[in-house]
């Protein structure tokens, strides 16, 4: 873990180095860590250290153990799928919103974002399409002007992220995850909002399906079928959760 710059908020900077630890598996989920430990690697008290953590504990990360220290919760795969159903039922709405209410400043934004993604698959650079991306759906969840909205769904997104599962390159190229992204850019373009929260919902979807196909086929224990039907309430129409 980096140092912590001391210009900043201690708390904002150690749950952000705290967040990054979990989601790139510097910290393991299932052991265990104190507080003590961990603000000693920072260089720092443990007051921040613990109010990092709580925040952490609200996102669903971790689990603090009174006398027993934090732990990072493992994330199964019904959990991701919980978490697309909510990203479903959440972030298309808020695209359409968003498409309800643009002005040519956010436009930019958006296509600022869509832009750098394009040019990080250029170079090949997965991690650079990955930010890209996590950048563009929140330059679009910005554009509804809820923070509280843009809060729950950063959060359903690291819970995902902390299983450390992505859908590329393993299930689809740099620049068909660029291509699922273009229609939600031009629905918020053109100011059309249910074009926008449908161009949402099946990039959404498509990545959820992506996602449960490849984690149920390295291990056997998830019944593909069954999660995807827990979807399929949500996408009816979606031909994908009819395979069988």
């Amino acid at each position: 873990m980096s140092s912590v710059d001391r210009h900043a908020t201690l708390t904002e900077q150690i749950t952000a180095q705290l967040r990054a630890a979990v989601l790139d598996g510097t910290l393991v989920p299932g052991e265990r860590y104190s507080a003590g430990g961990l603000a000693q690697r920072f260089g720092v008290s443990r007051t921040p250290v613990r109010e990092a953590l709580l925040e952490l504990e609200r996102s669903g990360l971790v689990r603090i153990e009174k006398n027993r220290g934090v732990t990072v919760v493992p994330t199964s795969l019904e959990a991701v799928v919980d978490c697309f159903q909510l990203r479903l039922m959440l972030e298309a709405p808020a695209a359409g919103r968003a498409a309800a209410v643009v002005d040519a400043e956010g436009i930019g934004e958006v296509e600022s974002r869509f832009r750098a993604m394009e040019r990080a698959a250029a170079r090949d650079d997965v991690g650079g399409v990955l930010r890209a991306d996590r950048d563009f759906h929140l330059a679009v969840l910005a554009l509804a002007d809820n923070p509280r909205l843009v809060k729950v769904l950063e959060d359903l997104r690291n819970t995902v992220l902390s299983r450390g599962i992505a859908t590329v390159p393993q299930t689809r190229s740099l620049q068909e995850l660029i291509e699922d992204h273009r229609d939600i850019l031009d629905g918020i373009r053109n100011g059309d909002p249910g074009a926008a929260a449908a161009a949402m919902h099946r990039h959404i979807l498509n990545t959820a399906i992506l996602l449960i196909r490849r984690e149920a086929a390295e291990d056997p224990q998830w019944d593909e079928a069954a999660l995807r039907a827990r979807l399929l309430a949500l996408a009816p129409e979606h031909p994908e959760l009819r395979r069988e």
